[in-house]
């Protein structure tokens, strides 16, 4: 049993994906399940910083966002999600970028090499690891190829504008990977959401409000399973000076610290209840600020309602490794600008927003 502190905060028609019998039990199980989990009809007042604007040629969200050092930004789009609608059902997904300097930034679609099964490419989380030893950047991506769950490995080809595949990674404990922190060329940290493979199990363990979720350590030598009791683990992020991983449990509205060690086990710190459905997880590079975007609404989520959207809301959590971390809320929207948000990162004092299945924002923070 992990314990928590809770902060307070601070002010600062489209296809579903699972069939009509399971969205019937995801609608027995939020009528009759603990509404403050899922912050049910939780109110709240809209909120937004200057000159928020969309960005040009995202309509299939931006599921997952990770910035280079020099303001590049590779984006996740076109998740299709259990339970969670999406508005392209003949469209692969792809992989786009995006330079975050550029005024008014547009993004470009990365071109994949020959020999990677693009048809059925379903990209979800992501992570970038740049090799200290020539500057190589590595792009992983938790792809969802037909209801099963890989990473695949690439290399960025600048230049070109693209992705060299090198390639796909499948293992037994990789089962239902969320998201994934990048440690090495071909190592990483994952989170797995679910326990169970098939959709009735995957009800009930939320039913049930199981904790059966966890982290997991892959390296080509060695697998292993280095955190668990999560519900529905989510978002993962290594901190600014890689001491420490951070981990978002979406149901259990919390984000939990862990001190990484030589051997790449995790010890766990603390967790910070939130009292949130925290999504992805991004650091601020410079101030190791950790951004983070949530969703207002669990129902509205999981039943798409084009006249009713779920919202999107952005916190921002400083200090977070002290005794009183600060959580300030910085945007706050009822799905009538942006829908889903799942994912926010800053650079050089631009808040860039994603979301699973809906448009992407950009804001002046300065």
């Amino acid at each position: 049993m992990r314990s928590h502190t809770s902060l307070a905060l601070g002010n600062c028609q489209p296809k579903q994906s699972l069939p009509l019998v399971y969205r019937f039990h995801f609608m027995a199980f939020f009528s009759s399940f603990n509404r403050q989990t899922f912050n049910i009809s939780r109110e709240y007042e809209q909120l937004e910083p200057p000159n928020c604007r969309f960005i040009e040629g995202i309509e299939t969200g931006a599921e997952d966002i990770d910035i280079l050092p020099n303001g590049l930004a590779f984006m996740s789009s076109g998740l299709k999600y259990p339970g969670a609608p999406y508005f392209a059902p003949d469209e692969h997904g792809k992989m786009l970028l995006l330079d975050v300097n550029e005024e008014e930034p547009k993004p470009v679609v990365l071109g994949i090499s020959s020999g990677f099964d693009i048809d059925s490419f379903n990209p979800h989380g992501i992570s970038v690891y740049i090799d200290d030893k020539d500057d190589s950047v590595y792009v992983f991506v938790v792809n969802h190829p037909k209801v099963s769950t890989t990473v695949e490995l690439f290399k960025f080809q600048e230049e070109e504008k693209s992705l060299l595949h090198l390639k796909t990674i499948e293992h037994e404990l990789l089962q239902s990977v969320n998201d994934i922190a990048a440690v090495g060329p071909e190592s990483f940290y994952a989170t797995n959401d679910h326990y169970f493979l098939n959709s009735l199990g995957r009800v009930a363990e939320l039913y049930l409000n199981l904790p059966l979720e966890n982290v997991v350590y892959y390296s080509p030598t060695e697998v292993k399973e280095v955190a668990t009791g999560f519900n529905f683990a989510n978002g993962i992020i290594m901190s600014h000076d890689k001491k420490y991983v951070y981990v978002a449990s979406l149901f259990d509205n919390s984000i939990s610290v862990f001190e990484k060690h030589a051997n790449w086990s995790l010890s766990q710190v603390k967790d910070l209840q939130i009292d949130k459905l925290v999504d992805n997880l991004c650091i601020d590079p410079t101030t190791g600020d950790v951004w983070m975007a949530c969703h207002i609404d669990g129902w509205q989520l999981f039943n798409y309602n084009p006249k009713n959207p779920p919202g999107s809301e952005v916190l921002r959590l400083q200090n977070i490794l002290s005794e009183n971390p600060v959580l300030t809320q910085v945007y706050v929207n009822n799905g009538s600008k942006l829908q889903a948000s799942s994912v926010a990162c800053v650079h050089d004092g631009r808040l860039v927003v994603g979301s699973v299945f809906h448009k992407a924002i950009y804001c002046d923070l300065e």
